[in-house]
């Protein structure tokens, strides 16, 4: 099924309107007019919120409605799919500031059920880069004068799964508990050998098994190879609860990116992040002062996903012959970014320091460094 190519003209001026981010409105930056969104139906409110059969998704045996077909480029810099509209002429990669020519293609791919409206205008967005950009330790003053008066920052949705599934484990392990020894050691005190006791601590260790049963909820997974993990996972936490039903609407004057981890692969992380919480609940079921876990077998079911869309304000700027991405969540306002050094801030912090060391000794001990103390310490 194609993804229809919605456009929004200004009723006034023709212009196409945008969405206004943290209300539900577009607007017109030309003339100012604006338009309201309609109200969703209680049927695309719940579509917001329905779970898919993760299994029927795998084998890619999902319903036609669950399936879209839409189109794209690619960044030949950085990887990223991004979606395109009929209007698409010429664009500059939001991930790493590279122009891209449209060489298009069409995928069929798993609809986007869901979305975070944006919040954060753009101007809000840059405020708070430029805020943790002065918060930096060594970071070059040019790089934040350049942020400053950069290009305009680009409002991109990023994809996401989210998983559900209950689980049950059975589990295998030791439990350490500890008790103390007094033994009598010699220490040398004051130039004499000292017989004295001192508490050792020992653990003994017991067989241990049982079963741990945990219900995960909306696991997220970044569906997105565009940026490096870190700055894509570390814009949390979101929100889960302001996803709305995916309209067109919201996405007028935004881009889109096309997810480019599989579903399987995002379903395979996801197990992996749900495991370590599964292995902490097994630490606790053990209890005592340590824990071993020898074994951990999980039964998975109900398992579900979604594929839905978080906002996401970007900047990529090329400083010195690099680039360098800051990315901050649409919806909170947390910054995430690749940060540069200034090497001459660092050379300055290092000789300061230095000189305050030196500074410290001639005062405590100036014989140590071959000097006389000065006259008013006598």
């Amino acid at each position: 099924m194609a993804r229809d190519d919605h456009r929004f003209p200004c009723a006034r001026c023709g212009a196409q309107l945008r969405y206004a981010p943290g209300q539900t409105r577009l607007t017109c930056n030309y003339c100012g007019f604006e338009q309201d969104i309609p109200p969703q139906t209680a049927e695309a409110r719940a579509r917001a919120t329905q779970e898919l059969d993760l299994a029927r998704g795998l084998r890619n045996d999902l319903a036609s409605a669950d399936m879209v077909e839409v189109r794209t480029t690619t960044c030949p810099n950085c990887g990223a799919k991004l979606e395109l509209s009929s209007a698409s002429i010429a664009i500059v990669c939001p991930f790493c500031a590279t122009p891209l020519v449209l060489d298009t293609g069409t995928l069929n791919q798993i609809r986007p059920q869901a979305l975070i409206p944006f919040t954060l205008t753009e101007a809000e967005a840059r405020a708070a880069m430029i805020s943790w950009m002065g918060s930096l330790w060594f970071a070059p003053g040019t790089l934040l004068e350049y942020a400053r008066k950069g290009r305009a920052m680009t409002g991109i949705y990023v994809p996401f799964w989210t998983f559900d599934a209950d689980t049950d484990s059975r589990y295998s392990g030791q439990r350490g508990e500890y008790y103390y020894e007094t033994r009598t050691v010699s220490v040398r005190v004051n130039g004499r050998m000292e017989r004295r006791q001192e508490q050792v601590r020992k653990t003994r260790w017991y067989p241990a098994s049982g079963r741990v049963s945990r219900d995960f909820d909306d696991v997220l997974v970044m569906a997105s190879r565009s940026l490096p993990p870190r700055l894509g996972n570390e814009l949390t936490p979101w929100d889960l609860g302001a996803l709305t039903a995916y309209a067109p609407e919201f996405l007028a004057g935004f881009q889109a990116e096309g997810y480019t981890v599989p579903l399987a692969s995002g379903h395979s992380e996801a197990r992996e992040r749900m495991s370590e919480m599964i292995r902490e609940d097994v630490r606790r079921d053990i209890g005592g002062d340590e824990q071993r876990i020898l074994s951990v077998t999980t039964d998975w079911s109900d398992e579900t996903f979604k594929h839905i869309l978080l906002p996401v304000w970007m900047a990529a700027y090329r400083f010195n012959g690099r680039s360098y991405r800051f990315v901050v969540n649409g919806q909170t306002g947390e910054v995430q970014g690749e940060r540069p050094w200034s090497v001459w801030k660092i050379a300055v912090a290092v000789v300061f320091g230095a000189v305050l060391i030196l500074g410290a000794v001639y005062l405590s001990n100036p014989e140590a460094l071959g000097l006389q103390p000065p006259a008013w310490t006598n």
